[in-house]
């Protein structure tokens, strides 16, 4: 019977450790999360255009904060529960309550996973060094993205005008989309080089703190048949002397993580490919600037 309750007690130990911590993982740049900065709108959700649910707010660099929360919660329960169930704090059902608290990590886990990996179909594809035929172009409806209205987007897209009378909807998705390769690709190669021109000094912390990571790990996540399905702009804003614009990239994408040693898979699937729906901000000083990636929140 012993036996039976310390086996139960490591398989509910390593069920929360999984479930608090399985997110936390490489995806993509970025690892997934909401990170960077919207200027004044940092800390509110980005407009949509789609019958999806909204986007969760936007988190300060380095985020995670509810995570974390229901991690010390979990936590704290389960050291509870190990501490009654190797019979501390008296009572008699310890091993009942073990055997739930890693019943209910499971269901956690099989929830967080499957949002996280959802098999799509797709038709055409990107490999990380280019296009390839098979693109669908983007869905774009500017006259009714913005939160605020159309009068606030438009309002927002005028005043960008102003100062570059040159801007166009459609040239600017496009840019949209090569930023988005680029950083991907610098991402996957573990050097932001190549794409610095293209961040803002806080993403490029970011970023470069993310790669550190998965070099003392000596990990790569790889990204094989990135398929864009569309790119449109949500939301266009000036202020402080700044042009701000937010677009939605929704694409799927082969997103998996290998062991530098061996080339073993240690997350993700090599075939299962997962969708994901980013909101890209990307700021610039006003007028026919570059424009840099400042902040990406998930949708």
């Amino acid at each position: 019977m012993k036996i039976i309750k310390g086996f139960t007690i490591v398989v509910a130990f390593l069920m929360v450790t999984v479930a608090v911590l399985g997110t936390d993982a490489f995806a993509r740049a970025g690892g997934g999360r909401s990170i960077g900065s919207m200027g004044s709108r940092s800390f509110s959700s980005p407009a949509t255009s789609f019958s999806q649910p909204s986007p969760s707010q936007m988190q300060p660099a380095g985020g995670g904060f509810f995570r974390n929360m229901a991690g010390g919660v979990l936590g704290g329960m389960l050291g509870g529960m190990l501490f009654r169930g190797l019979g501390f704090g008296g009572g008699g059902s310890g091993l009942f309550g073990i055997i739930l608290m890693a019943g209910i990590c499971y269901m956690i886990f099989r929830i967080l996973k499957g949002r996280r990996e959802e098999p799509v179909s797709y038709q055409g594809t990107y490999d990380q060094g280019g296009y390839q035929q098979g693109y669908a172009p983007p869905q774009q409806d500017f006259g009714r993205t913005s939160k605020s209205g159309p009068a606030d987007f438009a309002v927002g897209i005028a005043h960008i005008r102003q100062m570059d009378p040159n801007f166009a909807e459609n040239r600017f998705t496009d840019n949209v989309m090569d930023i988005f390769f680029k950083v991907q690709s610098a991402w996957m190669n573990r050097d932001l080089a190549p794409a610095d021109p293209l961040l803002t000094d806080e993403m490029r912390g970011i970023f470069q703190k993310d790669i550190d990571r998965m070099l003392r790990e000596k990990r790569v996540n790889r990204l094989e048949n990135i398929a864009v399905r569309s790119v449109e702009i949500t939301e266009a804003w000036q202020e402080q002397g700044q042009d701000y614009i937010t677009a939605r990239i929704y694409a799927n994408l082969l997103d998996y993580t290998t062991d530098d040693a061996n080339g073993a898979v240690v997350e993700g699937s090599r075939t299962e490919p997962v969708k994901f729906e980013e909101y890209w901000t990307v700021t610039r000083p006003v007028g026919n600037n570059p424009w840099r990636l400042s902040a990406i929140n998930q949708a």
